[in-house]
């Protein structure tokens, strides 16, 4: 998870996060709750009451959209999938699930799975109305939560990737024509048109009077072109990095310190005085260390003068290694996978050179410039 998350803990391994504009969105629907929807069906009520139903909503919105989520992420570990993280924003949730699914069909049952969660809930709260119908309060509470699941789902069903019926659409036209990426580019080409539909309405909705609700639909659709145009560009970036090798773009000029170096000389020597990142550990003559700027980043200044690189590098065993024959396009997804910006590239345990993004940056623009 990067910084701008607070971590919430683990569901099954999975990391739970909260983005700094969930609080937004919080907010917001609160206050939309509290003065227009309740005071509306329920005109009763104290103010107080108002506001504190009106927080257990929005709360519980967000409990609904995270165990929407689940239900992708343990769909997608079943298919042996790695899960990075579960995160809840602005416009909801999103898994971070590693890599596309295998199969068409292993694509449809991760898709189609938040949907019938979301709607699972709705019917699992209508049910519960009959039961709690005397409790006003909680019924109000349980009655919008049957309505938003429902909402919910019915809306990620929309057929436009990157919602969740994009990626069941996607399936079956990978089923259909038996390509992945032909299928992910329709999908994703769908997707957009959707969005701009969004988009459009929005404007129209803003035009007419309608500037908070317009405003918003406007703001989804350009989020879901915004996700879509990115799905198509990395199929893009596959087709011209596909057939090169990590060995044309690695840099073999990487830096080498030794395990006994102290922190603040590292960063006095070599990263203010030679500008360097990342770095490779070396004990005698035998590499045995990953040390990047993130793990000197959590280090206490005050522990500089007294802290050995060993304490913080990560071995070179443990570290995420690629070989120079390996596809460039399989090491750039590597990265994403595991949230890293540079791999050492090894052979037979013996250090080769180092393969960071920048380095795959610069290939690609003279790939560009040649016409590649």
């Amino acid at each position: 998870m990067n910084r701008h998350t607070i971590p919430l803990g683990r569901i099954r391994g999975i990391p739970i996060g909260l983005d700094y504009s969930w609080f937004l969105i919080f907010a917001l629907i609160t206050w939309t709750m509290a003065v227009g929807y309740y005071p509306a069906e329920f005109k009763h009520w104290p103010i107080t009451q108002y506001w504190l139903v009106a927080a257990a909503t929005a709360v519980m919105i967000f409990v609904s959209v995270l165990l929407h989520e689940l239900g992708h992420s343990l769909v997608a570990m079943h298919y042996k999938i790695r899960v990075r993280s579960i995160t809840l924003f602005i416009f909801g949730g999103i898994s971070e699930i590693g890599t596309e699914p295998p199969t068409a069909s292993a694509g449809f049952w991760i898709a189609i799975a938040g949907p019938a969660v979301s709607f699972g809930l709705a019917v699992l709260f209508g049910f519960s109305l009959s039961v709690i119908i005397g409790v006003e309060p909680l019924f109000a509470l349980v009655k919008y939560l049957a309505y938003i699941n429902f909402a919910l789902g019915l809306f990620n069903l929309v057929p436009g990737f990157p919602l969740d019926g994009g990626g069941v659409f996607r399936a079956v036209v990978w089923c259909m024509t038996g390509n992945m990426r032909r299928a992910t580019l329709i999908a994703a080409s769908l997707g957009r048109f959707i969005a701009y539909l969004f988009i459009f309405f929005g404007v129209w909705q803003m035009l007419g009077g309608n500037l908070v609700n317009g405003m918003w639909i406007a703001f989804i659709g350009w989020f879901l072109e915004s996700a879509a145009r990115g799905q198509a560009q990395k199929f893009a970036l596959q087709d011209i990095l596909t057939g090169h090798k990590v060995s044309q773009a690695m840099n073999r000029q990487y830096t080498t310190i030794p395990a006994d170096t102290t922190v603040q000389r590292l960063v006095d020597e070599h990263i203010l005085g030679g500008g360097r990142r990342s770095f490779i550990v070396e004990r005698g003559n035998k590499a045995v260390g990953l040390l990047t700027l993130h793990q000197i980043k959590d280090v206490p200044r005050s522990e500089w003068p007294t802290t050995t690189i060993t304490e913080f590098m990560i071995p070179l065993d443990k570290a995420t290694q690629v070989r120079p024959d390996a596809e460039l396009w399989t090491a750039l997804d590597e990265m994403d996978r595991d949230g890293v910006n540079q791999l050492p590239v090894m052979v037979d345990g013996k250090i080769q050179g180092m393969l960071a993004r920048e380095d795959i940056i610069s290939y690609l623009s003279i790939l560009q410039e040649f016409g590649a």
